[in-house]
């Protein structure tokens, strides 16, 4: 469970503001706690193809809970979390939902899971068993008692993505902005390569921490070299990630037989450090500042209807000018409610405005790739000669043209966002945490096939050259007969040879034609498919970002409006009082903001220092 202190906390301050019979208050502190309950430090292991991410995960929990293979790379992606006891499971979709749920699957759907030994999962996982994931699992579940996962990590063990350029980059890239922190692992054989380069410069742009591995130090003697060159290129493409060095097998040694030596040179107990102070220690402050905003949010709400009392017993002619300014503030606070405010027209204004241009952004990419494989199918020649190496390019430019749409997505969602909390409230207000996670929209995709409506094969090219040697024979032999010659001569022999090429050549030209058109029409047919689950994805995002925006300052709008109105009423209750009514409030008024003082004082212990202090300071 993350943030032990934050619950306490919030659960201390429920006790407090019981009496004041706030439920809307209860509820937002209540879904406080469930939330740093639930929550989990999401940690994806990605690069390329048998880069070593598997073992790599299997050296961070000490087990061997991923399936290792020399020569064969994994489908599915695998989750691996702190258990009790040791469990495995494949998840799989079963039925799409059209709405989320916020119950944890971004596009609430329903899921199947189906429990198993660990041991037998690698014949569901891998490539050999399950080739491009034909059995459709969503992600291994894997649950293990270890300290490092105690701390709520999860790490997810990726299929290799091949930078943007791969057909599993889309799914990566979906993953991306639910993910806490990015391990990015490439062995020490080579230097980055492009394609790498590229998805780490998207990697950053989606998660707060990234960090690069090289792994495979122990295979390698030019190690050292290759880690310098790795941050050269790192600091030239302006990609903020530190890289470390590990090596998976010394780590497996050091276990195996307790060497602490080795253990430290293999590069691991540096990277448990990172994941336990920059990202689990990272995830804990985010919590506490969210924990301390919301308790001084709660404290200044009820103190302020507490002061606007004690205003209307201590001087009434000041009551008078303080239900003047509540009910002003009462005014402006149900205007936030109303359609008409303005965050409100930002937001369904932004979310018109994204969704029109994320459909013309991917249907422009989709375009380019069409046309340009159409040219390259126009060229000439036999599309099934080439096909699988066609189809194999168009598969990765499509996957990279998606992954590219999306992370646009989620970079103007997220900035949407921020352009609604500034209206709603200016910059006082923490953005509320929106879903942008995402299904990969290609694994709902046919592959292309191209189909072969009429073969060319030798008994057909046969038959067609001796049906136009046939006709020319028998049209040039019986010319020849009008003169005296045979029906079978030299010139009809001759004729009938050119006309069987020419109808061999003409059925061939047709043949390649219709194959080419085939071929067009199957590219068509893929870019419209990717199109229509892309698109829906996209929209369910947007959608799911907007019911986010608009639930939470809906909320927070409703909080403000009742807090006012409780002010209002309480100093016009002050103003009608009796004295012996006054004279028990005013004793009971300050012993209740002590306590809502305490409360705020222990919300500004929680918060890291910085610019936290400076808001809960304002609030309270």
């Amino acid at each position: 469970m993350r943030g032990a202190e934050s619950v306490e906390a919030l659960e201390a301050a429920l006790r407090v503001i019981a009496p004041y019979r706030r439920p809307d208050l209860e509820a937002r502190l209540r879904a406080s706690a469930n939330r740093l309950r639930t929550d989990r430090t999401r940690v994806l292991v990605v690069g390329e193809f048998k880069q070593g991410k598997s073992l790599l995960v299997n050296g961070l929990v000490r087990a061997p809970v991923c399936p290792v293979f020399d020569d064969i790379a994994t489908s599915v992606p695998t989750v691996v979390r702190y258990a009790a006891e040791p469990t495995a499971a494949l998840v799989r979709v079963v039925e799409q939902a059209g709405h989320g749920n916020g119950a944890g699957d971004p596009a609430g759907a329903k899921l199947e899971r189906v429990e198993l030994p660990i041991e037998e999962l690698g014949a569901h996982i891998a490539e050999t068993g399950n080739a491009e994931n034909k059995e459709r699992w969503r992600n291994a579940d894997i649950g293990i008692p270890r300290a490092l996962l105690a701390r709520g990590l999860e790490i997810v063990d990726t299929p290799g993505v091949g930078g943007l350029n791969s057909v599993h980059g889309a799914a990566t890239m979906a993953e991306l902005p639910s993910a806490d922190a990015v391990l990015f692992v490439s062995d020490a054989s080579q230097e980055y390569t492009a394609p790498e380069l590229e998805f780490l410069k998207q990697a950053t742009a989606l998660c707060p921490n990234v960090l690069c591995v090289l792994s495979k130090t122990d295979l390698y003697p030019e190690w050292p070299r290759i880690a310098d060159l790795d941050r050269a290129h790192l600091e030239r493409c302006g990609i903020d990630a530190d890289l470390l060095t590990v090596s998976s097998a010394l780590r497996v040694h050091a276990i195996r037989e307790n060497d602490d030596e080795a253990d430290h040179e293999s590069g691991f107990p540096e990277l448990t450090d990172y994941l336990l102070d920059q990202v689990a220690g990272q995830a804990e402050v985010l919590a506490r500042r969210s924990t301390a905003h919301d308790l001084a949010a709660v404290t200044e709400q009820l103190a302020t209807t507490l002061l606007a009392e004690q205003a209307g017993y201590t001087d009434p002619a000041h009551a008078a000018e303080v239900i003047r300014e509540l009910t002003e503030a009462k005014k402006q606070a149900v205007a936030l409610k109303e359609r008409s405010a303005r965050w409100q027209h930002t937001l369904s204004d932004g979310i018109a405005d994204l969704n029109a241009d994320i459909d013309y952004d991917l249907r422009d990419r989709m375009r380019d790739i069409v046309r340009e494989a159409e040219e390259e199918i126009a060229k000439g020649g036999d599309p099934k000669k080439t096909w699988d190496q066609l189809a194999g390019w168009i598969e990765q430019e499509v996957s990279a043209a998606v992954a590219a749409n999306f992370l646009w997505t989620t970079q103007r969602a997220r900035w949407l966002a921020g352009q609604v909390a500034e209206h709603f409230s200016g910059d006082q207000e923490l953005l509320p945490r929106i879903r942008t996670e995402a299904e990969d929209p290609l694994s709902r995709v046919a592959g292309m096939e191209l189909r072969l409506g009429e073969p060319f094969g030798v008994g057909q090219k046969a038959l067609s050259g001796l049906r136009g040697g046939y006709v020319g024979v028998l049209m040039f032999g019986m010319l020849g007969t009008i003169i005296g010659m045979p029906l079978i001569n030299p010139f009809s022999v001759g004729a009938g040879l050119l006309l069987g090429g020419k109808g061999l050549a003409d059925d061939r030209r047709r043949i390649f034609a219709k194959r080419q058109n085939d071929g067009k029409a199957a590219i068509r047919r893929y870019a419209d498919d990717v199109i229509f689950q892309a698109g829906k994805e996209s929209r369910e995002l947007l959608r799911r970002v907007q019911r986010d925006l608009r639930d939470y300052y809906t909320d927070r709008a409703e909080e403000t409006n009742r807090s006012l109105k409780e002010s209002l009423a309480s100093a016009e209750r002050s103003v009608r009082a009796s004295k012996e009514e006054q004279d028990r409030r005013l004793a009971e008024i300050p012993a209740e903001l002590k306590r809502l003082a305490d409360l705020r004082d222990r919300a500004l212990s929680l918060a890291p220092a910085g610019g936290g202090h400076r808001q809960l300071e304002a609030a309270s």
